[in-house]
């Protein structure tokens, strides 16, 4: 590992340089979008036989044989889903996998893939690669760019703000007292085509969403997500739209979010190997990867299709809680999982009762997961003060889907509606 400056400042100090480089590579045109350019020679760091070439090939970096990684300051200027395009040469026959992470200096010492593999195909002249959605918020970010075992000739790297990010602008919060309980909140899907947008909106893209999904999630694409025989439909496609996987993620993020109450799905779920259903909760104080689990996140409805018999239709759902201290990835969640009957086959109400307490879930009525704030939990629980938005979506694959079933060409979760209550 060694330090490096850029190239004609070796004179000035880090920071300076650092500056001088954000600045002048932010671009913001009236007729377009923000985007940052990060060009290769402009790392800080650098591990993995770096060269950067000649004047005759000014601006690339040549990338070492067995792995290589370049680190930079990146200033974001505006929060949001940025495109991300990669700008190198591929001068061997193979392709060439690298992956941007960002957060280097994370105090939790995780590893935060903001795009999933972005290949370069063998042979291939100085073209981009493209990656779309990677959540970044605005401020400057220390990255990492991996280059897995193979020489690399890299140009720049490119951020793109597709869509800015909009906070939900209503809190709905819940009466937590009383015996009955009343609704406040809900989609019935009782129209056509697309889905409600007053209420609803599309996360978007192939980034890979922490979890080295495949699919690409669309936006206002009836294929992926309707309205039909009143119910939602998120389908799965298999090699469609130019992709390996479309399908769709919806939230109410930038609409709605929700602070306490009862939250209930009713839904059918996929039973191919590799689909991945859920209907969860994530804070609306996310903004990019470092948000989570600090924002909270509480899955409802979470099941894969290789947990599902072929035959009976009988499977599983999971039910939990990620929040600071307590999560997936730290192995010391507590997670609940209960079996369910038929699920691809039959409708099941799956439910969520949040109160300052704590929350239970159930299944058709039958309590199975009950997590209370106890009060080792209590100082880092976020659900007291942290609102949530409601998503759907249907992933393939991933940390959780697996394997996906080369065999498959659609899969399809089918969501009767969506209600929140409070107590009254």
């Amino acid at each position: 590992m060694q330090y490096r400056k850029l190239v004609k400042q070796t004179a000035l100090p880090l920071m300076a340089i650092l500056l001088l480089s954000n600045c002048a590579n932010t671009k913001n045109t009236k007729n377009s979008s923000p985007t940052v350019v990060i060009e290769a020679e402009s790392f800080i760091k650098n591990s993995g036989n770096i060269t950067v070439l000649d004047k005759e090939n000014a601006g690339f970096v040549k990338t070492g044989q067995d792995g290589s990684w370049l680190s930079y300051s990146v200033n974001i200027p505006v929060s949001g889903r940025y495109m991300v395009r990669l700008y190198a040469k591929n001068e061997t026959t193979s392709e060439v996998k690298c992956w941007l992470e960002d957060y280097i200096d994370n105090k939790d010492e995780r590893t935060y893939n903001v795009t999933g593999s972005m290949n370069v195909a063998g042979n291939s002249a100085s073209n981009f690669v493209q990656i779309d959605g990677s959540p970044f918020e605005a401020k400057t970010h220390l990255m990492k760019f991996h280059i897995e075992k193979s020489p690399l000739l890299i140009d720049k790297i490119e951020l793109i703000l597709m869509k800015e990010h909009k906070a939900s602008p209503v809190v709905v919060k819940q009466n937590t007292t009383g015996k009955d309980w009343e609704l406040t909140w809900s989609d019935e899907f009782n129209g056509k085509g697309l889905i409600d947008e007053t209420k609803w909106t599309y996360d978007f893209g192939n980034w890979g969403w922490g979890n080295n999904e495949p699919q690409y999630y669309t936006e206002k694409r009836v294929e992926n997500a309707r309205q039909e025989d009143g119910n939602l439909v998120i389908e799965a496609r298999k090699n469609d739209d130019g992709k390996p996987w479309t399908s769709a993620r919806i939230t109410t993020r930038g609409k709605a979010s929700f602070l306490f109450g009862k939250i209930e799905f009713r839904a059918k779920v996929p039973a191919g190997q590799g689909a991945w259903a859920a209907g969860w909760l994530l804070g609306d104080s996310y903004v990019d990867e470092l948000s989570w689990p600090y924002c909270g996140e509480v899955d409802i409805l979470e099941n894969v299709g290789s947990e599902i018999d072929d035959t009976t239709g009988n499977g599983k759902t999971h039910g939990s809680v990620h929040y600071e201290g307590y999560y997936f990835k730290k192995g010391n969640q507590i997670p609940f999982v209960t079996d369910v009957e038929n699920m691809n086959g039959e409708f099941h109400n799956y439910t969520l009762e949040w109160l300052p307490t704590g929350m239970t879930m159930y299944v058709d009525g039958i309590k199975y997961f009950d997590y209370q704030v106890t009060e080792s939990r209590s100082a880092a629980w976020p659900y007291s003060k942290i609102p949530q938005n409601l998503i759907l979506n249907l992933a393939m694959g991933g940390g959780m889907g697996g394997n996906i079933d080369p065999a498959l060409t659609s899969q399809k979760l089918i969501v009767d509606y969506i209600r929140v209550y409070e107590l009254k």
